[in-house]
């Protein structure tokens, strides 16, 4: 069948999926409503196509809403397809991907239509954690429709007619859509940190079909693939990185393939995922800048952590605990993001990126690579916090705050008596420094473990991690955390 005669829907499929590997589950199935004179006739699939492929020879589930039939709007048997394909992905262990583009609910089939989308609720909710769930969203996906790609693993959108909303941007009080586009990709990735990746529809593609090669299929699976890349390979200049962890990362990284998620919000913190030694590792890294594909400084940020960028760490830790992949942290941080709207929000959202470290029960790896002062240190998977390994670059800086500035707190009364007061805070800042702040002295008291060179990380976390394969960690039973 050429494309002439394919449906967006199932076009959309097929370029997602490896070539010919799409079978289609409930082809024939139609809407069974005929009321305001709704033609069963001409809604062949209600809407949406149904099945199952290949995605780089790993099976997975996919549905695709079809626009060209009832305008891909959800009804009854539409939302039952595609509870279908999460009960199966359940029972076999597979990914579910949804492809949406639809018009909302459909207002002919009104409470048949709502429980539909109850009813896919409680997939979501029952899958979630279990095997992956991805969402692109291609369309129109508006009103109730929205949650799915909220509760969905990942989600993609489509940079330019993708819209997502739960209110229409013109029937929000005080906003319109010329002033304010609340649908849009940028709006929904860079301030609701909902969507993890927007670009156009072909590249999208590519990137679900790289997303896939770094998840298990299920969370008993596990996430690897050979290595031909040297272990023991040397990274050169790697400090100069220390800023962007995202060229940090993608040096010491397999292949130096790094696969970056929410790269457009919370930007001073980096999320994504890259292979060692062929195992897919998840990274929180914080960031203090951000360079160009020529290399040029595109934005600097404050070595905080922020509530934004908190939130983001704190939902991809889960995710990662969830599915048994491990995490390693990069950090570099000396405090908390500082300003009236932060506060509001910012304890809240530390304890939530604070549990999901100290919750987590994969193997965990922390890398100190410059900085790391006070208890937004702690927070970012430090030692105390349940780190198995902690590295720390051997001029990174450990403790409560700058030195200098200690020192200028500790003895405010002698620095103001001192006839020399600039002798006597230096004095007194080397001493604060070697004593309290040092790499050497986090190691002496166990915060450290190992003090390694730049150019060698790579091979140390490989090795952190190969040792880490078989840890087993009990927990006190309870049937969830509150935080």
């Amino acid at each position: 069948m050429g494309n002439t005669s394919q449906s967006s829907a199932e076009i959309r499929i097929d370029s997602l999926l490896d070539e010919n590997s799409f079978v289609e589950i409930g082809g024939l199935v139609t809407a069974r409503s005929t009321d305001f004179n709704l033609n069963s006739k001409k809604a062949l699939s209600d809407g949406v196509k149904t099945g199952y492929g290949l995605i780089n020879g790993k099976p997975v589930y996919v549905y695709s809403q079809d626009a060209s039939v009832l305008n891909g709007s959800m009804g009854e048997m539409h939302g039952k397809k595609i509870v279908n394909m999460y009960e199966l992905a359940i029972k076999t262990g597979v990914p579910v991907i949804g492809i949406i583009d639809s018009a909302g609910v459909r207002l002919e089939e009104a409470t048949d239509a709502l429980a539909a989308f109850g009813e896919i609720y409680a997939a979501q909710a029952k899958a979630s954690g279990v095997i992956p769930q991805i969402t692109a969203v291609f369309g129109n996906c508006g009103g109730g429709l929205a949650l799915v790609p909220a509760m969905s693993d990942f989600a993609f959108m489509e940079e330019k007619s993708g819209k997502l909303y739960v209110n229409a941007p013109n029937t929000v009080d005080g906003n319109h859509i010329d002033k304010c586009d609340t649908s849009s990709a940028s709006f929904q990735s860079e301030e609701t940190g909902l969507v993890d990746v927007t670009a156009s529809e072909e590249e999208i593609y590519e990137k679900i079909r790289t997303l896939v090669s770094f998840l298990p299929s299920n969370n008993e699976d596990v996430a690897e693939e050979d290595c031909v890349d040297d272990l023991n390979r040397i990274s050169e200049d790697l400090e100069n990185a220390a800023g962007d962890p995202a060229i940090l990362l993608s040096q010491i990284a397999d292949n130096n393939q790094f696969f970056e998620v929410k790269s457009s919000y919370g930007k001073n913190m980096v999320t994504g995922f890259v292979r060692f030694d062929g195992m897919t590792v998840g990274v929180v890294a914080n960031r203090s800048v951000k360079y160009d594909a020529e290399g040029n400084e595109e934005e600097t940020f404050d070595s905080v952590l922020s509530v934004r960028g908190s939130k983001k760490a704190a939902e991809f830790v889960t995710i990662c605990d969830a599915f048994n992949i491990p995490v390693l942290s990069v950090t570099n941080v000396t405090g908390y993001a500082s300003c009236k709207c932060s506060e509001k929000n910012i304890a809240k959202a530390v304890a939530e990126l604070t549990y999901a470290f100290a919750n987590a029960t994969v193997p965990k790896v922390n890398l100190i690579t410059d900085k790391a002062y006070g208890s937004a240190y702690t927070a970012m998977n430090s030692k105390t916090l349940g780190a198995d390994m902690v590295y720390a670059w051997s001029d990174a800086k450990i403790g409560m705050m700058d030195a200098k500035s200690a020192v200028k707190l500790i003895y405010a009364d002698e620095i103001a008596a001192s006839n020399d007061s600039a002798k006597l805070i230096r004095e007194k800042t080397a001493q604060y420094e070697a004593e309290n702040s040092s790499v050497e002295a986090a190691a002496k008291r166990g915060f450290v473990d190992t003090i390694i060179e730049p150019q060698d990380t790579r091979k140390y976390v490989i090795g952190a991690f190969e040792m880490l394969m078989s840890k087993r960690e009990d927990r006190p039973y309870k049937k969830h955390g509150t935080v």
